[in-house]
């Protein structure tokens, strides 16, 4: 499919009556677009890529030591076949980095999403993994926060109404991915939608990541210096179902080819309430997704909902920071999990 398939937007345009209602189309019809005119030149994103390559060529050894296996709050090193994706193993090695925090003492946690919390995990033999991601980190969070208000303006509501879901710092979640070469087609991530607000993605030259429409797939083709943005579950039901959080997939690589991105996850913070925004009423009109209720436990308890989605994509931490009594007492006071779905076979967490 050629890239125009999904629209192309630009973040210099969004000063413009024209550009928000551009951005919104893109946002509500297809829930898919590439940004362009963002503020991270094509040649800073080759370096990011080009850091991200040299970590994955770490030895196993090295990469072993900042194994999430030692993080209570989903950090670090994922070797091939640690993370599910719609109860299926993803073919994909990745490196997770969040906000960098202080972890809270087990005696002071109150809600399990709390244990989410804390450091991140660097590896000691590439000191410049660390001031290099983080200030990725900034960057990209700034674009998502600038990009949020605009979809507010777009929307015909205050271009700050959901500032205060996102306090001083919206929660993030980053992601080095490499997807490796396989002989035949396999999943590299499985069809999925976004939890939170925002989803930017930078690509190397190599694709691989497809998007539902109707009953297509479409490939989202890499544009250079572009990053390809998607709506999450938490704005679609923030918007009132009138942005659209996609199904979206990656495919493996195979011929002996790689493929390199870099995801970034941006969300309300943790201990948010997300309210439902006071659409006008010609836009509400044309909200063709479900009426969301104010009360949704999507919206109301968004900490525990990001670390159900944890909990099951990283059953190897699940297993070893969340089967003591303490904390599944914890989990099932908080949402009766272990009463209506089995993640851990173990300790049914």
């Amino acid at each position: 499919m050629n890239a125009a398939t999904l629209p192309i937007i630009s973040m210099a345009s969004l000063d413009s009556d024209d550009g928000l209602n551009k951005l919104r189309h893109a946002a509500s019809e297809v829930g898919f677009f590439y940004l362009v005119d963002h503020g991270i030149t094509r040649d800073a994103q080759q370096e990011y890529l080009a850091l991200s390559r040299a970590f994955f060529q770490l030895s196993a050894e090295e990469k072993q030591t900042v194994d999430m296996i030692q993080s209570p709050h989903f950090r670090g090193y994922n070797a091939m076949g640690n993370e599910m994706t719609a109860g299926r193993l993803d073919a994909r090695e990745q490196f997770d980095w969040m906000n960098e925090e202080q972890a809270l003492p087990e005696q002071q946690l109150q809600y399990p999403w709390q244990k989410l919390i804390g450091p991140n995990l660097w590896p000691t033999t590439m000191p410049t993994l660390k001031p290099e991601l983080t200030t990725l980190q900034r960057k990209l969070s700034g674009i998502t926060v600038n990009l949020l208000q605009k979809l507010c303006e777009s929307l015909g509501v205050d271009r700050n109404a959901l500032d205060h879901t996102i306090g001083g710092q919206p929660y993030t979640h980053a992601k080095l991915i490499r997807y490796p070469a396989q002989e035949s087609q396999q999943q590299g991530v499985g069809a999925h939608k976004d939890p939170g607000y925002l989803t930017l993605v930078m690509q190397d030259s190599q694709s691989g990541l497809k998007v539902e429409r109707g009953n297509e797939w479409i490939d989202v083709a890499p544009i250079p210096g572009a990053l390809v943005v998607n709506i999450g579950e938490l704005l679609e039901l923030a918007s009132n179902g009138l942005l659209k959080a996609t199904n979206h997939k990656v495919e493996s690589p195979i011929h002996g080819v790689e493929r390199y991105s870099i995801a970034f996850f941006m969300a309300a913070q943790l201990s948010a309430t997300v309210p439902v925004l006071a659409l006008p009423p010609e836009l509400k009109a044309k909200a063709s997704g479900p009426t969301t209720d104010p009360n949704n436990p999507l919206l109301t308890d968004v900490g525990n909902n990001v670390l159900k989605g944890r909990l099951r994509s990283h059953m190897h931490v699940t297993r070893k920071h969340y089967c003591d009594e303490s904390v599944r007492h914890l989990l099932a006071k908080s949402f009766a999990y272990a009463a209506t779905t089995d993640i851990c076979g173990d300790c049914r967490a």
